[in-house]
């Protein structure tokens, strides 16, 4: 099977609307100007007004966040018991190719659900299917991606690095690190790129599926399980510094500061 790339990332939070300040006032990203399953309308109704207004709000409180061509990236979802990852999705490049990673899931003994036509919608894709990976993390795939190429952000001269590259990358905590690795490198066809080793065992490998260094990293700290971080990479240095700026005038903690891995 072949994975193009990170395609898209949902999560839970108590507030999404702080998401929605976060996303555009700090980090840069757009709301999205269409929620997924919210219609377009037609090039011949230049009047058609889309029902959300442009503000990333679905009507159950969900935000959506954009950063490049791509409707949306970022899906961020009321939920007071699960503040983690509620998907993770990753694009391949048409209909064959999803049921050809279908099937190669069902030869490896995964368990694959296909999404309803409701689900797609609600991803803003042609179709998909689910499963879990070994550490239980929810994952989709997809294809057929829909485009919105009027991404500018709220931010002046702030650009991401996005596109055909996928979102970002994406670490996540996994207590059975080994039996993950081996999913995602001899079933979802990542490679290894590089790897963090620490004397108790613990560490990180980090694993391509794309001329990005890596796009999922797997790492082992005890019996956690979960999201690490996310990454989105940005233009240049004087990005990250005037990114790092904003972060530090709005008071939000830093766990890690500048600096070279």
């Amino acid at each position: 099977m072949h994975i193009k790339s990170l395609g898209y990332i949902g999560f839970g939070a108590k507030d999404p609307l702080e998401w929605l300040n976060f996303g555009t006032e700090i980090l840069g990203m757009m709301p999205a100007r269409a929620i997924p399953g919210e219609s377009w309308g037609f090039p011949q109704d230049p009047d058609f007004k889309i029902a959300s207004g442009g503000k990333g709000i679905a009507d159950d409180g969900s935000v959506y966040l954009k950063l490049d061509e791509y409707q949306w990236r970022l899906g961020i979802h009321p939920d007071n018991d699960n503040n983690g990852i509620l998907y993770i999705g990753f694009e391949v490049d048409n209909v064959a190719e999803l049921e050809k990673s279908k099937e190669h899931l069902i030869s490896n003994k995964v368990d694959v659900l296909d999404g309803t036509d409701d689900e797609a919608k609600s991803r803003s894709v042609g179709g998909l299917i689910k499963f879990s990976d070994p550490s239980g993390n929810p994952i989709e795939i997809y294809y057929e991606p829909t485009l919105d190429y009027k991404f500018s952000s709220p931010i002046p001269d702030h650009s991401f690095v996005a596109s055909s590259f996928g979102l970002g990358h994406v670490m996540i905590l996994a207590a059975n690190r080994e039996q993950t690795f081996d999913f995602y490198t001899k079933i979802m066809g990542f490679k290894l790129s590089d790897y963090i080793s620490f004397m108790n065992g613990d560490g990180a490998w980090f694993m391509r599926c794309n001329p990005r260094h890596h796009t999922m990293a797997l790492s082992k700290f005890g019996e956690a399980n979960g999201m690490h971080h996310i990454m989105f990479e940005v233009d240049s240095i004087d990005t990250v510094g005037r990114a790092l700026d904003r972060v530090n005038k709005a008071g939000v903690p830093i766990s890690s500061t500048l600096g070279k891995h």
